[in-house]
């Protein structure tokens, strides 16, 4: 590995959620990873589908967005995710991730 420039290698104890529901269209199963990194956003695995993205509130605001990153066609289950989400993912203040 010589020719690699290492660009971080942190270990972290982090808190992470595990949650499965289903709404009258679809059933769907997520870990919400809580971590400092990632400037403080949750890490959002879908454990059906393997398809992951961080996710801040602010991220919700943008539907496209929720459904692009899951490959959700379904207008409805993208606005099911966004009203999960908003319950789920806590407000995060901007951190400084770099100097």
């Amino acid at each position: 590995m010589d020719f690699f420039d290492k660009l971080y290698d942190e270990h972290e104890k982090v808190r992470v959620r595990f949650v499965g529901f289903a709404t009258e269209q679809t059933r769907y199963d997520f870990g919400i990873v809580y971590t400092d990194m990632f400037f403080g956003k949750p890490l959002v695995i879908c454990m059906q589908t393997g398809r992951s993205t961080l996710l801040d509130p602010k991220d919700l605001e943008d539907i496209e967005y929720i459904q692009s990153a899951f490959r959700i066609k379904d207008l409805q289950q993208a606005k099911d995710l966004v009203e999960f989400f908003t319950e789920a993912l806590p407000e995060t203040p901007f951190q400084t991730q770099y100097e």
